[in-house]
């Protein structure tokens, strides 16, 4: 029996739904998810094995034009999804404006692996709007096949799939068969908390700040984790850590929660504050961070 192994690259615009369908086909919650662009910064890696089969999925960030140095680093990681892919799902949605990021389409109408587009969120869309978003890419990018789906709803996955199936080369494994990511369970613990900072704070607060974990020991019982959100101002510091603490407690609750259901296991999490203004611009931080 033949071994097919192949990289799937996910790229796309924010508020897509590109994490959502990463997860959905990975089958694990490896990317954050919530409604503000931005959300996913870093290439997460998810590994699904068969018998005879390896798909890596790659899950980027989403398209923009950057305006800081952590940005030019975000899409970076999309050039690089661009150059090194088996297969290309570029994810859009029924919402999204035709003319938004035309270099990247322009692009894709060049890369020689196959691109299955994929539009999603039909579940919230009219017959009428999905034939006509259909017809749209059918002339805008006739080279990729299109597939309808809900990455919610999980409808149209099957089909997705098996079509990823077909076109993957034949390989050997990348990856070793037990492995589902290319990330530790720092990197996870992070993530947890940065998406938990998306979700409680509003403005820009979320944009400028970045968790770092200091320290993660595995006890017999449970995992000893220390993070330091770090942000550029000393408002922002005062934002996160709230009126006698009380908005770094719900935050450190609700990620602690979060990381005990991810790692099946408890969490001893301590959470502190760090004003540092230069890290999104500086190169030497960044590379720290895991960006370049």
């Amino acid at each position: 029996m033949k071994h097919r192994s192949g990289f799937v690259n996910i790229i796309g615009n924010p508020n897509v739904g590109k994490s959502t369908l990463m997860n959905a086909m990975v089958g694990e919650r490896l990317s954050i998810i919530t409604s503000k662009s931005q959300t996913t910064r870093h290439r997460i890696m998810g590994i699904v094995n068969g018998e005879d089969y390896q798909i890596v999925y790659s899950d980027t960030p989403g398209i923009l034009k950057p305006h800081y140095r952590l940005q030019e680093s975000m899409m970076e990681f999309v050039q690089g999804a661009l150059g090194d892919a088996d297969i290309i799902l570029y994810v859009t949605d029924t919402i999204e404006k035709s003319d938004k990021h035309s270099e990247y389409i322009e692009k894709l109408s060049r890369i020689d692996c196959p691109v299955l587009l994929v539009l999603n969120k039909i579940d919230i869309s009219s017959q009428e709007e999905v034939a006509a978003r259909v017809a749209f890419w059918k002339q805008a990018l006739p080279k990729a096949e299109i597939f309808a789906i809900s990455a919610t709803e999980k409808f149209g996955l099957d089909g997705l799939f098996e079509r990823i199936l077909s076109l993957l080369p034949e390989a050997e494994p990348w990856y070793d068969k037990d492995m589902f990511t290319d990330r530790n369970l720092r990197f996870f613990a992070s993530e947890i908390i940065r998406e938990k900072i998306l979700l409680q704070y509003s403005d820009e607060v979320p944009y400028c700040c970045e968790v770092v974990i200091e320290e993660f020991r595995e006890g017999e019982e449970r995992y000893h984790i220390r993070a330091v959100v770090n942000v550029m101002r000393d408002s922002q510091k005062g934002i996160i850590i709230g009126k006698g603490g009380s908005a770094l407690k719900k935050l450190g609750t609700a990620a602690r929660l979060d990381m005990e259901e991810f790692f099946q296991k408890k969490v001893f999490l301590e959470i502190f504050v760090r004003v540092d203004p230069s890290w999104r611009d500086d190169k030497r931080k960044l590379k720290a961070f895991g960006y370049v």
